[in-house]
């Protein structure tokens, strides 16, 4: 019972701080941060809840960016309708890459998946309608709906807002269903789960194809907030920050992804102008003690003390 309450608690806090945040913080700023939240949570579906580690996570990212830039821009499509394009061009990625790298395991899939994202870079890179080096620039915001004026970034916010919690309810929804307990299960003892009957490897496919999807989702509604797309999206460092976001807040925690996103980008953003290119080297000090003092992450390790405060007491 003491669980439900504090996980009911959690969700009215998330959604209480996310009403009233653009009246004490900057509303790009938060975007930004809920674009990597919703990153981190989608990654966290295929690392914390099914065991696969992918380097190459940026691919689908910045496919659902770039698709949705190119899309809004060329050829006049709605923001609505550009983000729901580009997230179904990350699924369809998704499951390419998906069916190319899930038979491999350890760290054969993650060097197989961080291989195809450099392909991909690189494919955005030499392709025109990307823009090159240069990236898609003056992204138009619209209107949604034909009613919200998305150049307004206090509405641009709460529609960003809905759109993560679209994506972070859908991540919970799917690792409390019975596919999310074979996920699990899978991610514990793949050969257990394999001799009770399940198809693992079609297990693992889906799982790899909605969390593809919603990385994509996090890149479209990130291309329509800040109006351009740069190859930055798709670099390989891209794809370690998510694994760090990760990490930080709590692998295989509902919440841990989202505190690690809002850590990292709020770091980020204070040490760009004190730090410069020192930024990266503490950024991997970080990693290097969160992996050494917090091995379960911010949100695990008050988990654990939480339960073992409950459990002292109950004794």
């Amino acid at each position: 019972m003491n669980s439900t309450r504090l996980r009911i608690a959690g969700y009215s806090l998330l959604l209480l701080l996310g009403m009233i945040a653009p009246f004490f913080g900057y509303p790009v700023f938060l975007m930004r941060a809920l674009c990597f939240a919703l990153f981190a949570c989608a990654f966290n579906l295929l690392l914390g809840y099914t065991g696969l580690l992918s380097f190459g996570h940026a691919a689908f990212f910045a496919t659902g960016a770039y698709v949705t830039g190119y899309m809004v821009k060329v050829h006049g499509f709605s923001p609505g309708l550009g983000i729901v394009v580009g997230t179904l061009a990350a699924v369809a990625l998704g499951f390419v890459a998906g069916n190319l790298v899930i038979r491999s395991q350890g760290i054969y899939f993650a060097m197989i998946t961080l291989a195809l994202a450099q392909l991909i870079y690189f494919l955005f890179l030499e392709s025109s309608f990307t823009g090159g080096e240069d990236g898609l620039q003056a992204i138009p915001r619209g209107r949604l709906l034909w009613v919200l004026n998305l150049e307004d970034d206090r509405t641009l916010y709460y529609v960003v807002f809905a759109v993560f919690m679209f994506g972070f309810l859908l991540v919970r929804r799917t690792i409390h269903s019975p596919f999310g307990q074979v996920l699990k299960a899978i991610r514990e003892n793949e050969p257990r789960a394999l001799s009770l009957g399940y198809d693992v490897n079609r297990y693992k496919i889906v799982a790899f194809t909605l969390s593809a999807g919603l990385a994509g989702l996090a890149g479209a509604t990130k291309a329509i907030v800040f109006t351009f797309v740069t190859l930055t999206d798709a670099e390989w460092q891209t794809s370690g920050e998510v694994v760090l976001m990760t990490l930080l807040g709590g692998m295989g925690t509902v919440f841990g992804p989202i505190v690690g996103a809002f850590s990292i980008v709020t770091l980020q953003n204070e040490l760009a102008d004190k730090a410069g290119s020192l930024v990266t080297v503490i950024m991997g000090a970080i990693f290097i003690v969160c992996v050494l003092l917090f091995r379960r992450g911010v949100v695990g390790e008050f988990i654990a003390l939480y339960r073992r405060v409950v459990g002292n007491r109950r004794m």
